[in-house]
Formats: C-alpha cells, structure tokens, sequence
C-alpha cells in the first residue's frame, strides 16, 4: 500500500508512530505520551505522575459552574513540592512550552483552573498523597513571640481541615469563605470573602508568608518584607504567577459559640443603611462589635430557606412569604456575634446594644444559638443534601460583583427591581453586603471598585440551573452588566472571567494592569500558568 501515499507524507506518519511507541516504552499504563505535549516530558522521570485515562482527563476537563469543558492533555499527580517544581521547571525550559493549571477543588464556575492540552495538576490527589504519608504533616500551628499564633499549610489543604487542626490548640483563623472545602491556595488566588470580610478583610489579609513555584519553575518563599512583589501578586493573582505550595497564616483564640440573628426588611435604603452603620461601629475593644455581616434577598422565585442555610422556623414561612407577596423583594440582615465561657453573660446584652436603632421589620427578627464550628460550616448541610438529590453538578452560571456604596440604591432599582423582577428565572441564594475599603491592601493584585467610596458592596448571584436552562441565566448576568455599563456604574467582578486582553485590561485598570503585567513577565514569562483564566491565553 506504501505506493499509494507521496514519500514524505508516509515518512513523516511513521517517524510520528515510531516516536510515539517509543514514547510510551517502559511507561506505566496511567501514561501515553500526548502530541500537545513536548517528548521530554514524557521520557522525564516524573512521567510516573501523569495520568491520561479517560477518567482523570473528564474529571480535569471541567468544574463546579459546569459551563466550560477543556480537555488537557493530561493530569499531575504530584507526590512532593519537588514534583511540582520539576514540571513547571520543565516546560519553561522546553522549546515548546505546555500550559499548567492547578486544580484544587475544581469549584470555579468558568474554567479557570483548566489548562486545554495541557497538564492540570490535581490538589487534591497531592492531598490524599500527603495523607498516605505518616511522615508528612501539613497542617502545623506555632507560635512567634513578633507575629503571635500562626498555622503553616500546604496549598492543597482544605480550610475545613485548617480549622479543625487549629481548633486543637484553642485557635482558628478570622477571616473564611462562606463554604469550607476549598484549598487554601485556591481561595488565596481570588481573595477569600464572606460576612467577616469588614471587618478582618479577605482572606488575603491574614496571610504572613507563602511558598511559591513560579512559572520558571524557582521554589520561592515570599512575604511583605521579602519577595514582596511576587507576594503580593500571588495574592489574589488568579494562579498567574505561582503555584501556592505553603502559606502562612495568622491565627486567634477561637470562640467556642455564635449568637445568630437574621432581620427582615422591606425597604432597601434602610436595609444598607444599617449595614453600613454596623460594620463602622467601633468597638470599645478588639472583641466588642460584630464578628460577621452579610445580607440577602428573599423572593417568590426561590425557597424562604435555601441550601446555604435552615434558619426560619416553618410555622412563619406563611407569614413572611405575604411579605415577600406584598412588596415583591425581602431583604434579609444576617449577622452573628462570637463569644465563649468568659463572654457568655453578656452576648445577649451586646446584640442589643447593636441592633438599637436599627429599621427592620417589628416582630421579624430571629436568631439561633449555635457552635463556632456549626456555624462557619453551616453550608455543608445543604451540599451533602443536594448530592443526595442529584442537584450539586448541574450547572452554576454564577455571577459575583464588587459595587460601589455611592451606587448600590442605582443597582437594587435597575437590578433586583427591574431585571430580575422582569425575567423571573433566579434560583439559589442572591448575596448583598458590605466591606471596608481599608481592609483591603492595594498592592495585592484582588481588585476591588475604583470609587472613592470608602465601603463597597459584593453582589453574589449564586444561581443554579438546568443543563438544559443555563443559557438563560447566563443571559440574564450579562442584562444585568450591560445595565452596569450603561448606568456608569464602576463594578469589579469578583471571581472574574473575561475572554479579552482589552476586557482583563479595564478590569484592573490601567496602573494595575501595569503592575500584574510586569510581575508575568517577570514570574512567569513563557505564559505557562494558569491559561483558563484567559488572561494572556485567550484560546
């Protein structure tokens, strides 16, 4: 049959079978080599840790949002830091550089943490590798007599575990996200925000020190005093310039309960008002005032409780469900109150003080009293609730914005009165409350409104959906940002994703996106990391 094919063409298909056989002699069955990928990769030592089965890819070609579907290469199961630094070392140095991405619990909603035909590096398998390892110990709490407690952490820990660790020594971390099974490096690259964030700051604040492999594939410990450029683009920097393989965090005593108040109000102006109030007040010392705030919308279009949490009492559903009937949006307060054995007397007396002068609803307050523990894991309920229906991986076109206070009454009139109203599609938990501006440290690379507005609002759509329905949910979050644009309102999308150099420029702005492009070229310069940000890798 050979006559049939012109000489070059049949030469070139059998050097690329020969090369391709040879490639996988002597392999494991896990790996077969990829043509994306460079040959020295797949005769390096290190080749033991990569797996292309079916299976592994799937699992590493998609996430939580459910929306984005890139197929790598091939997934790293890394055993040690070394491991990491090999492979990255080893495609800055290839002639054809590979992309890498470091998936840690794959809860991203739009890609990011995918690397099409590349390598993905899968956290949380290096986790149960660590696990395996009785020697190895990632999850240690010391003291410093300068900076006091602190815990050093692998990045592929989840904060769940953190806590429970810390909690050991009677300590914990202050500052968390509203659900805890994530890596600490993956919350550390975006932020890390919830009902804390006014007052301890994102989760960004609370960080001493880090571990970092760049996109060169260097082993680098970094903090404000040294390294502090790839520090603090580390921090909050999208994956883009390292891989966080340790970070250093600061810790304080732990309360051992929480008072848990939930308020109602129907009108918006005295719902923010008394927000912004309470996340200004200072307190008397550095354990009086609240410990957390967030706020939420309840409407026709989703339960009274959803999966984020059980709160009201089934005997007032009818009763607030008329309010909701009545004036179309309800809008939740929820805040909480730390204590332990020395402040249990008058944690009741300090909400009062608190709550005085606050305009909710009269008779619609509501509050638990619950553990520390419960209450900062208390979306774990709702998600094993919701893998036993069946209703966890199905597509989550989430949309998450930072909006100025000098806006926030523009945004409730032209989006949760108008667009949402209009459309009549939201399902899952909508979010709206604020943080302090001088919580956050510029020089880090988490963006964060440019309004001189010294608090800012974040806006989460946490929809759920259909795969067959998504489309327009998603259809709905860009009514909703062209609204944005068209009211000059200056948002910041948290966990962003846009598909534009042009698009990622104006989200940082001009003088930041100066500073992020610099610390690219400088800590990962052949553009390896992270691509499915689309950041510098739009295919």
């Amino acid at each position: 049959m050979a006559e049939n094919y012109p000489f070059p063409i049949y030469f070139i298909l059998l050097i690329i079978t020969i090369t391709r056989l040879i490639s996988t002699v002597g392999k494991t069955e896990q790996w077969k080599s990829s043509s994306s990928l460079p040959i020295e990769l797949s005769t390096n030592k290190i080749s033991q840790n990569l797996i292309n089965n079916p299976k592994a890819i799937e699992k590493a070609s998609s996430d939580y949002g459910n929306l984005v579907h890139d197929l790598p290469a091939a997934v790293f199961n890394p055993t040690t830091v070394n491991d990491i630094v090999s492979l990255i070392k080893l495609s800055f140095n290839s002639s054809v550089p590979f992309h890498i991405a470091a998936r840690g619990q794959g809860h991203s909603t739009r890609g990011q943490a995918m690397a099409r035909d590349g390598v993905v590096i899968d956290m949380k398998e290096f986790r149960e590798n660590n696990k395996k390892n009785k020697n190895v110990d990632n999850i240690k709490v010391f003291e410093d007599t300068k900076v006091g407690y602190y815990v050093d952490v692998g990045g592929e820990e989840l904060w769940i575990d953190v806590l429970y660790k810390t909690l050991e020594y009677g300590l914990a971390p202050v500052s968390y996200t509203d659900y805890l099974y994530l890596t600490i490096g993956g919350t550390l690259s975006n932020a890390g925000i919830s009902g804390q964030t006014f007052r301890y700051g994102p989760q960004i604040s609370s960080v001493h020190q880090l571990d970092v492999v760049t996109g060169k594939g260097e082993f680098v410990t970094c903090s404000k005093e040294n390294n502090s450029e790839l520090f603090h683009g580390v921090l909050g920097g999208l994956g883009q310039f390292g891989i966080i393989t340790r970070a250093r965090i600061a810790l304080e005593p732990a309360p051992k309960r929480v008072k848990w108040v939930r308020l109602l109000y129907s009108d918006f102006g005295a719902f923010t008002k008394d927000q912004e109030r309470l996340i200004s007040m200072k307190g008397i010392n550095k354990n009086s005032g609240l410990d957390y705030l967030e706020g939420m919308l309840l409407m026709h279009q989703g339960p009274i409780n959803n999966w984020r949490s059980s709160f009201f009492p089934l005997s007032d559903h009818h009763r607030i469900l008329s309010l909701v009937t009545q004036h179309r949006v309800l809008y939740c307060l929820e805040i909480a109150k730390y204590y332990d054995h020395h402040s249990e007397n008058n944690v009741n007396k300090e909400i009062q003080v608190l709550l005085q002068g606050l305009s909710y609803i009269p008779g619609f307050y509501y509050e638990k009293n619950v553990s520390f523990v419960e209450f900062l894991n208390r979306v774990r309920s709702g998600e094993l609730k919701l893998q036993s229906q069946g209703l966890w991986d199905v597509p989550h076109p989430w949309l998450n914005m930072f909006i100025p206070k000098s806006r926030i009454l523009d945004f409730n009139s032209g989006v949760f009165m108008k667009i949402i109203q209009k459309r009549n599609i939201t399902t899952g938990p909508v979010l709206v409350y604020p943080m302090n501006r001088n919580k956050w440290d510029n020089k880090m690379s988490a963006t964060i409104p440019d309004d001189e507005d010294d608090i800012f609002y974040a806006v989460g759509f946490l929809h759920s959906s259909g795969f067959d329905n998504w489309k327009a949910f998603d259809a709905q979050n860009r009514e909703i940002l062209q609204y944005c644009n068209d009211a000059e309102i200056k948002y910041k999308l948290y966990l962003p994703h846009y598909s534009t150099q042009e698009e990622w420029t104006n989200h940082f702005g001009p003088k930041k996106w100066k500073t992020f492009l610099q610390r690219k070229y400088e800590f990962d310069p052949r553009m390896i990391l992270a691509p499915g940000q689309r950041i510098f890798n739009n295919n």
